[in-house]
């Protein structure tokens, strides 16, 4: 019974990484594009993330600073500290909604990239931050949840929305960590080069 719903959870995960691939590469792409400019005409990345979505912004944050899977200079990234443990954090009504704006405000510049997470689209600290984007002139791109929510509907036509086709959180976090990834593989991938992928 046990590892029967353990393999199911595989399954699950599988054939919506299947189903999203075609639907989600054009977006990511676009998201890459936009970082990949960014960082090459010298400006930074500010990730942030609402709960465990924060996670997945540390993340990648260390993973453009230091490496990915192949050695380079590093890139400027910076993961806005949040509350990965506030059960509201994804939520309209979290408990300090203005913590990621501020960072935004007091660290973003024009040229600047905002990366937000958010399963629900919801979070009031994401959209405060996305809107601080907007006032700095910043570029935001949003990995979000099947709806895309209050945070889909602030995004300007320049900016990049990857919103997952599926309802359940864990399954979203899964396929935001694989479109992460990829990120940061098609950014080496413009810098460096080319690369057989390693087994």
């Amino acid at each position: 019974m046990l590892e029967q719903r353990i393999q199911q959870h595989f399954i699950d995960s599988a054939d919506l990484k299947y189903q999203a691939g075609p639907v989600l590469s054009k977006p990511i792409g676009q998201a890459m594009q936009a970082l990949l400019a960014c960082v090459t005409s010298g400006g930074k990345i500010l990730a942030c993330g609402a709960g465990v979505s924060g996670l997945l912004a540390a993340q990648f944050a260390a993973q453009f600073v230091g490496r990915f899977e192949r050695d380079r200079p590093e890139l400027a990234a910076i993961a806005l500290p949040g509350d990965a443990t506030d059960p509201a954090a994804d939520t309209a009504g979290a408990s300090d909604g203005d913590r990621f704006a501020r960072q935004v405000r007091a660290l973003g510049q024009t040229g600047d990239v905002l990366l937000a997470l958010s399963v629900s689209g919801q979070s009031a600290a994401v959209l405060a931050a996305v809107e601080a984007a907007h006032a700095r002139d910043m570029t935001v791109v949003a990995l979000l949840g099947a709806h895309g929510g209050a945070i889909g509907r602030a995004l300007r036509e320049t900016d990049v929305q990857v919103s997952v086709p599926h309802e359940r959180a864990l399954r979203i976090h899964e396929v935001h960590l694989l479109a992460l990834h990829c990120l940061c593989d098609g950014v080496d991938a413009q810098l460096l080069g080319e690369q057989e992928a390693s087994t």
